[in-house]
C-alpha cells in the first residue's frame, strides 16, 4: 500500500483502499521509557481532520509522559479483563474469584470485549451493555455488573493506561417494588408457631436463629458449637459458611459477640441434644468444633434446606413469602420499630449505622411520620387555628 504525504503533517498520510476510496493514517515515532525507539501507526481514517486530531492526541501523551496510554491503545475490553483477572485474582476471595470469572465470560466479553478500552465511551457503554442488560435483568444485578467494570476500569487508571474512569457517573435507576423481604410483628407471630410445626428439627432451629439474631445465612452456616455460650447466653459470629466452605466474614465489623434469650438458647440446647443422637447413631461424637447444623447423615447443611422449607410453609400458612435472608431484615426493622439505638442495631448486625440507615431508610420515614403525628396530637390546635 502506497502512502502520500499530507501537507499538513509529516507523520500525516493518504492512501487508496482496494474499493479506491482515499483514506488517512498516521505514523509517529518516538522513544520509550527505555530509550527504544517506537512507532505508533493507525490507518482508516476517512477525513484528514480526524487523523490529525488523533495523531495530536498520541504526541501530546507522550509529551505528557503517558507512554503507557499511547502503547496500550489498541488493547480490547477483553484483554484487559484478563490482565486483570489474573494480576488479582489472588486477593479476592474464592466466591468472589469465582464469581468475577464468570461475569468476565458470560456478562462483559459477549457484549462489549471487542471494543478498544481507550476508545469505549459512556454513550456506546450505557447503549451496549447496561441497557441490554436491563432488558433481561434486575436493576440491583445490572448494578452489580456495572461495579465489577467499574473495578476493573479503575485498575486502568492506576495502571495508567486510561486518564481516568469516564464510566463511574452512570445511574442504574432501581425498579420501584413493593414487595418486601421482611415480616410484620403480626405476621412472624403467625410464622414462628408454624415453622416449629412443620419444619425439620434442624430447619426450625436455623429459622429461630436467624430470627433472634439477625445474622446472615453464610453466618448461621458457619457457626460452631464452640461459638454458643449458653451460661452467658452469647453467640460469636466468627466465620461464614457456603458451597465454597469455609472462610472470615463479610468485614471486619461482622466478628461481633451478640446475646441472645431463653428462647434460642433453649432451642439451641434441644437441638444439641438431637445432633448428640445423630452422631452417636453414626458411631461418633458431638465435638465442640463441630458445625452446628447438619444433616441427618451428620453431615454440615447448606442454605438449600430452607429454601424449598420456606416455599411450602408460606404455601400452608397463607402470609407473603419472603426469604431466609429476609429474617435479617425482620430483625432489623422490628428493633428500629421499637426504637432501638441504630448503632446498636448496627453492632448487632455487623454492619455500619450508615448501612443501616441506607438499606432500612422507609422504617426510619415511618417512625419520624409517627413522631409528628404524635406531636400533633398533644397540642391543642384549636387554641392557635
Amino acid at each position: 500500500m502506497k502512502l502520500y504525504n499530507s501537507k499538513k503533517d509529516k507523520e500525516l498520510y493518504y492512501y487508496f483502499n482496494a474499493k479506491k476510496e482515499k483514506l488517512w493514517c498516521y505514523r509517529h515515532r518516538y522513544y520509550d521509557a527505555l530509550g527504544k525507539r517506537r512507532e505508533k501507526y493507525k490507518q482508516g481514517f476517512k477525513s484528514e481532520d480526524e487523523a490529525y486530531r488523533e495523531l495530536l492526541d498520541v504526541k501530546t501523551n507522550i509529551l505528557n509522559g503517558n507512554l503507557r496510554q499511547v502503547e496500550k491503545s489498541n488493547l480490547t475490553v477483553a484483554e484487559w479483563l484478563d490482565i486483570w483477572y489474573e494480576t488479582h485474582k489472588n486477593e479476592w476471595k474464592k466466591s468472589t474469584k469465582d464469581h468475577r470469572k464468570g461475569v468476565i465470560k458470560s456478562r462483559i466479553k459477549p457484549l462489549i470485549g471487542n471494543y478498544k478500552l481507550t476508545q469505549l465511551d459512556k454513550t456506546t457503554y450505557k447503549r451496549v451493555f447496561i441497557n441490554k442488560l436491563l432488558a433481561r435483568m434486575e436493576p440491583s444485578t445490572v448494578q452489580l455488573l456495572h461495579r465489577i467494570f467499574k473495578a476493573a476500569i479503575n485498575a486502568a487508571v492506576d495502571d495508567e493506561i486510561l486518564d481516568r474512569n469516564r464510566f463511574t457517573k452512570i445511574k442504574i435507576q432501581k425498579e420501584k417494588k413493593e414487595d418486601r423481604n421482611f415480616l410484620t410483628p403480626d405476621e412472624l407471630n403467625i410464622f414462628l408457631p408454624a415453622a416449629k410445626k412443620y419444619l425439620s428439627i434442624t430447619s426450625y432451629t436455623l429459622t429461630l436463629l436467624l430470627t433472634f439474631t439477625g445474622f446472615r445465612k453464610g453466618e448461621a452456616f458457619g457457626l460452631q458449637w464452640n461459638d454458643v455460650c449458653f451460661k452467658k447466653k452469647t453467640i460469636t459470629v466468627n466465620r461464614t459458611r457456603d458451597i465454597h466452605g469455609i472462610r472470615t466474614p463479610k468485614s471486619e465489623k461482622s466478628y461481633r459477640n451478640i446475646k441472645v434469650d431463653d428462647v434460642l438458647v433453649n432451642q439451641l440446647k434441644t437441638y444439641q441434644l438431637w445432633c448428640k443422637e445423630i452422631k452417636l447413631s453414626l458411631g461418633s461424637h458431638l465435638n465442640e468444633d463441630d458445625i452446628i447444623f447438619i444433616n441427618r447423615d451428620g453431615r454440615p447443611c447448606h442454605d438449600y434446606i430452607l429454601n424449598r422449607a420456606f416455599r411450602n410453609l408460606f404455601k400452608k400458612i397463607g402470609i407473603k413469602e419472603i426469604t431466609p435472608h429476609g429474617l435479617r431484615h425482620t430483625h432489623a426493622t422490628i428493633l428500629i420499630g421499637n426504637r432501638v439505638p441504630v448503632i446498636e442495631i448496627a453492632e448487632r448486625l455487623g454492619n455500619s449505622p450508615q448501612m443501616i440507615y441506607n438499606v432500612y431508610g422507609h422504617s426510619f420515614d415511618k417512625l419520624e411520620n409517627e413522631s409528628v403525628k404524635g406531636f400533633t396530637s398533644s397540642v391543642d390546635l384549636d387554641a392557635i387555628k
